[in-house]
């Protein structure tokens, strides 16, 4: 993501609405989505920040300016900052360099900066599991002991009939003919000991280029 920074006048942003002039700065990861921490900024921290791309607050403790990472070395490079609908708060995406916590957490509320992509993360744990389970039950362990060819044959098998279902049928077929394809992908690739994380990469890199 190209830095946004150009586009921020710091006189749109209200700092007279607190009596100490600063506004709270919520510091998001450019590419997780997670939230890393909260910190405060006054006028000097925002360009501050802008001109240097390392991310800087306003320290209420040593009472002066701070960048994150000046004694630890674990920068935010500034990516973009957006100022909310009421112009006293700051949404800043960043690039962490390390841990974001002073604790050595990757952030303030003690969670991994991992990218996740909601249920279909909790899918792929499933099938993690139920691969390496021993349910007689179980399909995804089923079509796991048939091995590496079986699955694959699944997948093509899911592949044509969605084929089918986008050029004949019902959206609601299609959209069900999808969910089985993926389903299966998702057990190819952790059969393969890949992730889902894998894909997204490079479909990232491919963008870029």
């Amino acid at each position: 993501m190209e830095n946004q920074t150009n586009s921020i006048n710091t006189k749109n942003i209200d700092f007279n609405k607190n009596p100490s002039g600063l506004v709270p700065a919520i510091i998001q990861d450019v590419d997780t989505l997670r939230v890393l921490m909260l910190g405060y900024m006054n006028l000097e921290a925002v360009e501050e920040t802008i001109k240097t791309g390392k991310v800087t607050f306003y320290s209420r403790s040593k009472q002066r300016l701070w960048t994150k990472g000046e004694e630890s070395g674990h920068f935010l490079s500034l990516k973009d900052i957006k100022i909310d609908c009421d112009s006293d708060a700051l949404l800043i995406r960043v690039n962490p360099v390390g841990p974001t916590c002073h604790q050595g957490n990757d952030t303030c509320w003690n969670e991994e900066n991992i990218l996740s992509f909601g249920f279909i993360s909790q899918l792929e744990k499933i099938i993690e599991s139920r691969l390496e389970g021993n349910s007689q039950k179980s399909y995804v362990r089923s079509l796991g002991v048939r091995g590496l060819s079986a699955i694959a044959q699944k997948v093509g098998e899911e592949a044509n009939e969605t084929v089918i279902a986008s050029l004949s049928e019902s959206d609601d077929r299609l959209i069900n003919e999808v969910a089985d394809l993926l389903f299966h992908l998702l057990i190819l690739l952790k059969k393969r000991g890949l992730d889902f994380v894998q894909i997204e990469q490079t479909l990232r890199r491919r963008n870029k280029n």
